[in-house]
């Protein structure tokens, strides 16, 4: 059992981190014994534990005993200690003086975390707030620069490493599924349904031009192919034909993404009013969002999508600053959907401060707007669902990778070649920590002028031969909503504290994986040596009793509903 003494004002952000990092813990009651303790406040002088873990820039209590002299701030906001860079957003400070300790963590050539021993027990001094960073990164978009950095699943495995490095016992409910490598999220957001509808506006002007200038450009700058060049100017050629109806209309989405997806789910965002660019929308051409087609065009494709097992979302126009007309949306696609839970994703990715609360009010079950236009990467610096500060029900789940990021001109607008080097570490890291990758491809990418759908079948070709669990976002929202209501709760044992597994939920499908880590799994380079995982649908705590191993029954004692 971990206990955690925040600084006032903390705990919900220490609640949420704790719903990310799922593993037994408590607010910290004085006099209770416990294996670690995670602080941020500036008295510690009363703890006992194996393992101290103290965040802050400020001067603690316990300094100048374990004889740590503070520094002025980094010169640089990135730290090093682990297998990444993580930047830093709040305050921080270096220790200039570490007394016998050592440094573990490093920002450039400047020492911001001492290990040091007093009094038989481990202290790990950091000079930054570990909540005050969970919180940022929960309320705020990390800057482009440091977008492909996980951040937030960092400093969980940061935590995790000095946990068991120090020989301690832990259990953990990781955020994949029992027999997954990760999780993988199909999203398409439906802005064009064809170009038919598009006569002499910026539209159809719009795609003559890259048709033509563009696809010489993408051509000469070795993006292009010459069979896809010809392609590209035989669809242009062929747009008489299109508006005639005598020719297929090559933006028409559905039917390539059926055949290429078969078998695994995926969410389609609609537009729920033709014609409305929506309000407050900023920058110089406003208008240009506003779209030729809504819900109520595609009646029949919606039975057929809700007949193959795909999921419909609202595409949002003003729900990100109104709760009233986000209840309009809501309603405009539930009424031809027919779906309970229905989940969002603004046009455009537009919010801010006002947009959690609004969607929350309006009804909707998740949002899937946290993400980038101009890059691919981790807005909120997690590939966890989370619950952003503020709301009470609402949870989020973030966008990672998105076709126009990567290949739109003006945005990074890179070759294949350059794309699949920039996804393969976020890849890595859903594979390393777990999680969500999520995935955004348009109406329109798979077909001319974008072509960029060969792309997206080699990028699903290579997920599925790394075993993810492939969920709709409704899907894989619903699984991290039911990992949220296991608790693990105190319970007093002749031989001592112990976490007690509670859980009044439906059956988990796919399973839970409870992941149970032996009394000497960290090492001095990060790797886990000792750990058992166990499937657990949500069912018989009883029988999940019976699955631990004799060497680990001591970590969960007697795990049974009361």
């Amino acid at each position: 059992m971990i206990g955690v003494i925040p600084k006032p004002g903390q705990m919900d952000v220490v609640e949420e981190f704790f719903q990310l990092f799922k593993t037994p813990w408590e607010f910290h009651r004085p006099g209770g014994v416990y294996s670690a303790v995670i602080a941020t406040c500036g008295d510690v002088s009363n703890v006992s534990a194996k393992l101290l873990v103290l965040y802050g820039a400020e001067v603690k209590s316990i300094d100048a005993r374990v004889g740590i002299v503070r520094g002025g701030p980094p010169q640089t906001d990135c730290l090093s200690g682990c297998d990444t860079l993580v930047p830093i957003y709040g305050e921080a400070c270096t220790f200039t003086g570490a007394g016998n300790g050592r440094s573990c963590v490093m920002a450039g050539t400047e020492v911001v975390g001492v290990k040091a021993i007093a009094s038989g027990s481990t202290i790990i001094r950091l000079g930054y707030d570990l909540f005050e960073e969970v919180g940022l990164l929960l309320s705020k978009a990390q800057p482009l620069e440091h977008a492909a950095v996980p951040t937030l699943d960092t400093h969980i495995d940061m935590l995790r490493r000095w946990i068991l490095d120090e020989g301690i016992r832990l259990v953990e409910i990781p955020p994949v599924p029992s027999g997954y490598s990760f999780t993988t999220c199909l999203t398409h957001d439906i802005d064009f349904i064809g170009i038919r509808s598009h006569k002499f506006d910026h539209t159809m002007f719009g795609f003559l031009y890259r048709s033509t200038v563009g696809a010489v450009r993408n051509f000469l700058q070795g993006k292009t192919t010459v069979r896809r060049l010809l392609q590209i100017w035989r669809a242009a050629l062929s747009l008489p034909l299109v508006y005639l109806g005598w020719a297929r209309d090559f933006w028409e989405p559905f039917e390539w993404y059926l055949k290429v997806e078969r078998g695994l789910a995926a969410t389609y965002f609609l537009i729920p009013f033709k014609r409305q660019a929506g309000d407050l929308v900023p920058g110089p051409h406003a208008s240009r969002r506003a779209t030729s087609y809504d819900v109520t065009d595609l009646r029949d494709w919606v039975a057929v999508l809700q007949k193959q097992g795909f999921e419909l979302g609202v595409h949002g126009i003003d729900a990100w600053h109104s709760a009233e007309k986000g209840r309009a949306e809501l309603t405009r696609v539930v009424e031809v959907s027919g779906q309970v839970a229905t989940g969002v994703r603004m046009h455009w990715l537009l919010q801010d401060s006002r947009t959690i609360g609004a969607l929350e009010e309006a009804g909707f079950d998740y949002d899937s707007t946290a993400g980038y236009n101009e890059t691919v990467g981790y807005r909120n610096g997690t590939a966890q669902v989370f619950r952003p500060l503020g709301a009470r029900t609402l949870l989020e789940l973030p966008m990672h990778i998105q076709d126009g990021a990567l290949f739109f001109p003006g945005r990074l607008d890179l070759s294949d070649v350059l794309a699949e080097k920039l996804c393969q570490p976020l890849i890595d890291n859903a594979i390393r920590s777990g999680g969500v990758l999520t995935l955004l491809w348009h109406d329109r990418s798979h077909g001319p002028e974008r072509f960029w759908g060969d792309f997206y079948v080699r990028l699903l070709n290579r997920l599925k031969s790394l075993n993810p669990w492939f969920g709709s976002a409704g899907q894989v929202v619903a699984w991290f909503r039911k990992r949220r209501e296991v608790r693990f709760e105190r319970m007093e044992t002749p031989e001592g504290l112990r976490a007690r597994l509670r859980y009044e939920g439906g059956e988990v499908n796919p399973p839970l994986c409870v992941r149970i880590y032996g009394p000497a799994c960290g090492s001095s380079n990060g790797a886990i040596a000792d750990c058992v995982d166990i499937p657990w649908n949500g069912q018989s705590l009883e029988e999940l009793e019976l699955q631990i191993p004799a060497h680990f029954s001591s970590t969960l004692a007697n795990p049974a509903l009361s």
